[in-house]
C-alpha cells in the first residue's frame, strides 16, 4: 500500500474528453485530489462526485484539482458528467493500470461471492508530487468536505 510522504506514482490516462491527463501536468502548479471509485452513476459514487462538484470552486481557490478514476470508459464518464453536471475530470482506467499502481484493485466479498473491485480510496498529492494524505476504504458520506479540510491545512 502507498503511504504518506512518499512520491506519488505518476498517473497518465484519458479523461472524459479523450484527452491525456497526467500527474506531470500539475507538478509545481496544483495540488491533486485523486479519488478512485467503483462505478459511474451508482448511488455512493454519485454522492461523492456531486459533493466534490459542489465544492469545486473551493478546491480551485486552494490551487487544487479534483480527479476521479474508475474503470469505466470515456463515454461512460461523459454520460455521468452530463447527467449530474459534474465539475471534476474523470479518468478512464479501462486497463486497470492506475488501479494497480495505486493498489486499489482488491478482492471483496459480497453476499458470499468473491470478486475484484475498486476499493474507494483517495490520495492527496501536493504540488511537488508527494503523497500528503493516503486513505484506503473511504466512506463517501462527508468525504469531500473532509478532503477540503485537509487541503486547507496544507
Amino acid at each position: 500500500m502507498l503511504a504518506n510522504q512518499q512520491p506519488a506514482p505518476n498517473f497518465r490516462s484519458f479523461n472524459q474528453n479523450n484527452q491525456i491527463v497526467s500527474l506531470a501536468d500539475y507538478l509545481g502548479q496544483k495540488n491533486v485530489v485523486l479519488y478512485f471509485y467503483p462505478k459511474d452513476d451508482t448511488p455512493g459514487c454519485t454522492i461523492e462526485a456531486n459533493d466534490f462538484t459542489a465544492m469545486a470552486s473551493e478546491f480551485a481557490a486552494l490551487d487544487t484539482v479534483v480527479i476521479g478514476v474508475s474503470k469505466d470508459s470515456c463515454e461512460s464518464h461523459t454520460a455521468f458528467i452530463d447527467k449530474f453536471g459534474l465539475k471534476v475530470d474523470l479518468l478512464a482506467d479501462t486497463s486497470g493500470e492506475l488501479c494497480e499502481l495505486y493498489n486499489v484493485w482488491r478482492e471483496r466479498e459480497k453476499n458470499g461471492v468473491k470478486s475484484m473491485a475498486i476499493l474507494r480510496s483517495t490520495f492527496i498529492i501536493d504540488k511537488q508530487g508527494k503523497l500528503v494524505d493516503v486513505e484506503y476504504g473511504v466512506n463517501h458520506e462527508g468525504h469531500a468536505q473532509a478532503v477540503l479540510e485537509k487541503i486547507k491545512a496544507l
